[in-house]
């Protein structure tokens, strides 16, 4: 009986431990993220280097982004739990890099409260996927094949609009509604996920490892999140 409820014991800290690994390392995500945003946006030289020669720049860094995000998914079992880190680390300037822009774009208090605001139904989609008794599984398949049409949606409006020089502006109020609702419901998909995988969890590598991913899908809803409703609600200068 002793030895059971010890290993009961362990077992719901090593839990505890892979969610707040998980979270904190998406909350570091987004601290790092901020900063690199701040320092981009405050630095002539990054600025013309990024912004400087068209939609160059920013496709470069783009392009490494998704690479990035390619070669942590694919080689997550294979690579070093320092590579692995490194790797989100590399991800998290990268992307304050190009985030940078909305500081151009958006008043200082949109920002904020689009910030304030994501976070807010960022918690309550976490804690909503966490305790609901109800599986989330086949609402995540769905969410991500809304995804995939959100993305073809944007590739093609893109298109047309360069073709036509006309921004379309209802298209692109539809798909940012789209995205909110789209990743407000992975929030709480991905939130389920995280709390299955822990149950799991017994401090090794791999789930050392498993937690980076994890923060890394968190980090994504909550970035997507926030641009999606910096475009709809968001007071450009």
């Amino acid at each position: 009986m002793e030895g059971t409820q010890t290993l009961t014991t362990l077992s719901q800290s090593e839990k505890s431990r892979f969610i707040s690994r998980t979270y904190g390392w998406m909350a570091l995500a987004l601290f790092i993220s901020a900063a690199s945003a701040f320092a981009t946006a405050s630095s002539p030289v990054l600025l013309k280097l990024i912004f400087g020669h068209g939609i160059l720049g920013w496709a470069v860094l783009a392009i490494a982004e998704i690479g990035l995000v390619i070669w942590l998914s694919s080689s997550i079992r294979k690579i070093s739990v320092a590579a692995a880190t490194i790797g989100f680390i590399a991800y998290a300037v990268l992307n304050g890099m190009t985030l940078s822009s909305i500081f151009f774009v958006y008043q200082i208090d949109s920002i904020a409260m689009a910030f304030f605001t994501t976070a807010i139904l960022f918690t309550v989609m976490s804690l909503y996927g966490a305790r609901t008794q109800r599986d989330l599984t086949s609402l995540g398949r769905y969410l991500l094949m809304g995804l995939l049409g959100v993305i073809i949606a944007s590739v093609v409006g893109g298109v047309i609009s360069l073709i036509t020089k006309t921004p379309l502006n209802m298209l692109n109020i539809l798909i940012s509604v789209a995205t909110v609702v789209i990743f407000t419901g992975l929030t709480a998909y991905d939130s389920q996920k995280i709390l299955k995988t822990a149950q799991y969890a017994n401090g090794n590598a791999d789930y050392k490892k498993v937690s980076i991913i994890a923060a890394l899908e968190l980090y994504l809803d909550f970035i997507n999140l926030l641009l999606a409703l910096l475009r709809l609600f968001g007071k450009k200068r």
